[in-house]
């Protein structure tokens, strides 16, 4: 895997094991993506997913995760101690292997703007993919939580989302993405129901609150257990560690005659969070990472790994499966998909150019513009990606449906519609692809003159594939009319294209 982007969704259900089992399902649906870890709590009614998946593959393992949920859970009859805004509340990326946290603001940004668009939920940008200061902090965008903010966002503008309309989905709310650094989830358990001490030592903990940086906390009851908990985020175990706030939670509360009775980690946790606090209670001198077997073997063992060669095939070896299925002797994938890839690869290199640029400090002048360009392009390949398989499915539809019986007049009559709407979709897949493909050579076109020099060439040779994904486009689009006798969507395909070919 050359890329892993973890992603951890939390779902407004911890009560019902079959919705939290259909939501996993759907997440894991697609390729490359992995389940390591699921946390269910009834008392907060939450769920807490862990995923990873590649670069390509984790945004829209989420994009499957959103819409099951949003099927599955109504926020109207949601109860629970943790806040909420959402059915899919919150949907952080977090960079693991070979991507940054750029690559996973991109993500983030993508499918957020996909929530809308495909599920009409809005959406929210934070932490790192934040778009206001203010929204960095994910208790700022849910505060009132579903049913407040599902009033305020209608009269107030600085509560509109980030994507989408000035209302909240009626039973699905919003849904807040980002992207972040590894955070974890700690809560700490207190001998006494008594809610209030443990929204006191919150307060007194959290960086908001002038506490310890990089530390949100804030005070649950936990009714089942009959406990109250403080309920922690660390954003930087790094800079506060698990040691850290943990001695200053039993300090608070031995100050009110509490005790602390245990603690617990929602998710995954980094090895080095768990072992800085070791070494934290065990005062072990002169520790260093080295001495921990696992860590050793690590080391000694990748040092002794052969390099791959940079000539080497990863690359082609990722091109050629795709290559080989075009190659088959099959009728899909064909040129629509083929299409579909170059309007992609058209809109990489486009962000291969901006993000080179964005280095270059003799171009900050651009930085803005090449940010904004970069996202575009960004969501401008998410789509054609999906494009890839949509005309491929899209063409096996009408294959399938030109294969239905024909017998009688009624069986004659079912055949024809099936055509006509498979065709229709085949149709309409790669006239979408061409649309998408004049986008990006509008958006490689603005980057004339503010990227670096070097890249002219890769600026020209996303400009071909653009124009080879629109032609492919229409090309493709229109082999599937003959099969077409609606002659008023005829009407409307022939003026899309139409503008297209003089675009």
């Amino acid at each position: 895997m050359q890329t892993l982007v973890e992603c951890v969704p939390n779902f407004s259900e911890g009560r019902d094991s079959a919705v939290v089992e259909a939501i996993i399902r759907a997440l894991l649906a697609g390729p490359d993506v992995y389940l390591l870890d699921k946390e269910m709590d009834a008392d907060h009614n939450r769920s807490v997913i862990t995923i990873a998946g590649t670069r390509e593959s984790v945004g829209k393992a989420a994009l499957r995760g959103i819409s099951e949920a949003a099927e599955l859970i109504d926020l109207n009859h949601h109860q629970g101690a943790h806040p909420r805004l959402g059915a899919t509340d919150v949907v952080p990326f977090v960079p693991i292997a070979g991507v940054t946290l750029e690559d996973c603001v991109r993500i983030a940004e993508w499918v957020a703007e996909e929530s809308w668009r495909r599920f009409k939920i809005p959406t929210y940008l934070y932490e790192a993919a934040a778009r206001k200061p203010e929204r960095k902090n994910l208790e700022n965008i849910r505060r009132g939580q579903f049913e407040g903010v599902s009033e305020e966002v209608r009269t107030n503008p600085e509560r509109r989302p980030d994507f989408g309309e000035a209302a909240l989905h009626p039973t699905a709310g919003a849904t807040v993405v980002g992207a972040r650094k590894f955070l974890i989830a700690y809560n700490i358990n207190l001998s006494t129901p008594d809610v209030t001490l443990a929204k006191a030592i919150a307060k007194k903990i959290r960086a908001s609150s002038g506490g310890f940086a990089c530390v949100k906390a804030m005070g649950v009851e936990l009714q089942a257990r009959n406990l109250a908990q403080v309920s922690i985020n660390l954003t930087d175990f790094e800079t506060t560690s698990l040691g850290t706030v943990f001695d200053a939670v039993v300090e608070e509360a031995a100050g009110q005659g509490v005790q602390v009775v245990g603690s617990e980690i929602v998710g995954l946790v980094p090895r080095r969070a768990l072992q800085d606090a070791a070494v934290h209670y065990l005062r072990i001198e002169d520790f260093r990472p080295e001495l921990i077997v696992e860590n050793r073997l690590e080391q000694v063992l990748n040092a002794q790994a052969p390099q791959p060669c940079p000539a080497e095939a990863p690359l082609r070896a990722l091109a050629e499966e795709f290559v080989s299925a075009v190659a088959a002797p099959t009728p899909t994938p064909g040129g629509g998909s083929v299409a579909a890839l170059a309007g992609a690869l058209a809109a990489g290199l486009g962000e291969m150019v901006c993000g080179v640029s964005l280095k270059r400090k003799s171009l900050e002048v651009h930085h803005t513009a090449l940010g904004a360009t970069r996202s575009r392009l960004t969501a401008l390949r998410g789509r054609l990606m999906e494009n890839v398989d949509r005309d491929a499915q899209s063409y096996e539809a009408v294959l399938r449906a030109f294969k239905l019986p024909r017998s009688t007049d009624a069986e004659q009559v079912t055949r024809n519609q099936g055509i006509e709407a498979a065709s229709k979709t085949a149709a309409a897949v790669p006239m979408e692809t061409a649309e998408m493909a004049v986008a990006v050579a509008r958006e490689i076109e603005s980057l004339s003159g503010i990227t670096i020099s070097h890249a002219a060439s890769d600026l020209r040779v996303a400009a071909s594939l653009a124009e080879t994904a629109q032609r492919g486009g229409i090309e493709n689009a229109r082999a599937n009319l003959p099969s077409i006798r609606d002659e008023g969507w005829l009407r409307d395909v022939a003026a899309r294209l139409q503008a297209l070919e003089t675009a």
